[in-house]
């Protein structure tokens, strides 16, 4: 039995003497996996702070600069990590983790196809600008102000107190109307006067009337174009340039009506509208009732 115990105290002592050598030889590479990933640690903060100014040159999104360089300064530490587990002698850990990297990748993707297609497109929009914050914007049914322009989304004042936060997946694949995009904006106006009216003299009355509006501008012609003969009215198109610094264009559009409104008004202009007839037919049921009621009498 002593001597049971002596063997197992004795195998214990080699193993912990074993593992003391074999520490002492792993030491220097231990010392060097360390200070690789000091040195590779240092180079990923350089490496941000350059991101940040490279891809701040080509796009001022806030969060776009942020992912990049958050992406490139996590890249160079995996890069070091990987590097200092390869000096431990740790390849097969290297090779495990770059296969379970990508599964995880891969199942992240599918799991998230919406969020990481919106997070894509809103990298594209960042870089392509197709629109910025300020411009007045048309898309996917909605018209207003870009308030802000984010990875995920993008949000839009609608001129009505309300915001719009519209996925950048659907921005990126919709068609976009940029009224900003030239600098320049037109207000377009529909409307139709009677067949007895002289059109020589509509045509004179609405453009003098818009003209003297102070948010229209002087350096663009007011435009007016018959363009049908309707059923009861023959149709015109008025276009003007707009100065959006005076006035947006729902009270531009609203101010405008009000102005055609009141000269043709005073110079005896109409502005028809659909008529209906309406004709009653008495019912079978009604006309016997009535007789009943007559019968009854």
């Amino acid at each position: 039995m002593l001597i049971q115990f002596t063997d197992f105290i004795t195998l214990i002592g080699d193993k912990l003497v074993g593992w003391y050598q074999s520490t002492l030889l792993h030491i220097p590479n231990l010392i060097l996996a360390i200070l690789v990933l000091f040195i590779f640690n240092f180079i990923s903060r350089y490496v941000h702070k350059l991101t940040v100014r490279i891809v701040d040159t080509f796009s001022d999104n806030i969060s776009l600069i942020s992912l990049v360089s958050t992406i490139s300064k996590v890249a160079v530490i995996a890069i070091g990590l990987f590097c200092a587990l390869s000096i431990l002698g740790l390849d097969k850990t290297v090779t495990s983790l770059l296969a379970g990297a990508g599964v995880v990748a891969l199942a992240i993707g599918f799991a998230f196809q919406d969020l990481t297609a919106n997070f894509i497109s809103g990298a594209f929009i960042a870089l392509q600008r197709p629109i910025q914050v300020g411009d007045v914007v048309e898309t996917n049914g909605y018209f207003g102000k870009v308030k802000s322009i984010n990875l995920r989304s993008v949000i839009i004042d609608n001129f009505g107190g309300q915001e719009i936060e519209i996925p950048s997946k659907e921005i990126f694949q919709n068609p976009i109307k940029n009224f900003s995009k030239s600098g320049e904006r037109r207000i377009q106006i529909d409307c139709g006067i009677s067949y007895n009216d002289d059109l020589d003299l509509v045509q004179k009355l609405a453009v003098e009337a818009i003209q003297s509006l102070d948010f229209v501008r002087d350096d663009k012609p007011v435009e007016l174009h018959f363009t049908e003969f309707g059923d009861s009215s023959i149709d015109f198109l008025l276009w003007f340039g707009l100065n959006a610094e005076v006035a947006g264009p729902p009270l531009a559009k609203s101010e405008s009506i009000k102005a055609i409104k009141k000269a043709f008004d005073a110079n005896d202009i109409s502005i028809p509208f659909p008529i209906r007839t309406l004709e009653f037919t008495p019912s079978a049921n009604s006309v016997e009732v009535s007789m009943l009621s007559r019968m009854d009498n």
